[in-house]
């Protein structure tokens, strides 16, 4: 645990902390939202699952936590004798900011109670003043859109030794069984020979040689798969700039059984390296 970079989130109430969380998780870190700050050093202690695969850790700890303040000097003290090393990211906004989002979320402040919102901002800025001060990072969220905050964390949560890619889906399928709503782009390839009017090779699929042969061979094809490789490979790199952490690709025929499963798998070994996450789904292939 101790080589991985561990992420404390805290600040104002509706300063953006949850999509900040978000977007260290689409970073592949692993995250816990309103985490009780006295139970970090036990967490820290224990082996999480396929610790290998993961970014780094990044826990959102504020007044939610009713013992927050009192304990989290003494706690964080610990690990730092205990060897962790750790960045807060304090999040704020200004005031007429903050109101108006507790306004257009109807959310309850954590500390209005049977006050206004405004007097809970206040109430929290003044508890929170010395957290501010440690912070390592201080984030005025005032005029960041969601989509500007999350692009800015995810920026900061790739500084990380370790920055898991974009997941790439590559899903082939029938449009006579619908198109599939996950889809980012969908691309049709029912402009393709079909095999499925080929006597001995209609049973077949298009994982088999068979039809990949009858499929990928053509000149039509080929031209196309190069043509959308570079769509492909010209995209990839800007949505991961713009912070996607999810890409799927939608490759659809009649049947969603020969030609979208041959050209699927065509792409998927074209793009498929050890730099990137890849995986291929079949959607429609055994179904009549």
């Amino acid at each position: 645990m101790k080589n991985l970079k561990i992420v404390i989130i805290t600040g104002l109430s509706g300063s953006g902390k949850s999509t900040a969380l978000a977007a260290f998780e689409d970073s592949g870190f692993y995250c816990v939202d309103n985490m009780p700050v006295i139970l970090l050093p036990k967490l820290l202690e224990l082996p999480i699952e396929s610790s290998s695969e993961i970014a780094g850790l990044a826990f959102v700890m504020d007044l939610r936590e009713k013992r927050f303040l009192s304990q989290y000097l003494s706690v964080f003290e610990e690990l730092k004798a205990r060897g962790y090393y750790f960045q807060i990211f304090f999040l704020e906004a200004d005031e007429k900011i903050l109101m108006q989002r507790f306004s257009q979320t109807r959310r309850y402040h954590p500390l209005a109670k049977d006050k206004g919102i405004s007097e809970g901002i206040h109430a929290e800025k003044t508890l929170l003043k010395n957290l501010r001060k440690s912070a390592d990072r201080l984030i005025d969220t005032s005029h960041y859109t969601v989509h500007d905050l999350k692009s800015l964390i995810l920026a900061l949560a790739r500084e990380s030794k370790k920055r898991i890619p974009m997941r790439i889906n590559i899903m082939s399928f029938g449009f006579k069984f619908g198109i599939p709503h996950d889809a980012d782009l969908i691309i049709d390839v029912r402009f393709l020979a079909n095999p499925y009017f080929i006597p001995e090779l209609k049973s077949l699929n298009g994982e088999t040689k068979e039809i990949q042969d009858f499929v990928l061979n053509r000149d039509e094809t080929k031209n196309f798969i190069s043509k959308y490789l570079d769509l492909i490979n010209f995209l990839i790199p800007l949505y991961e700039k713009e912070g996607k952490a999810y890409l799927t690709l939608g490759i659809g025929c009649t049947g969603g059984k020969h030609r979208s499963v041959a050209v699927a798998c065509s792409v998927f070994n074209s793009i498929n390296c050890p730099e990137r996450w890849v995986n291929i789904t079949h959607r429609d292939i055994g179904k009549n």
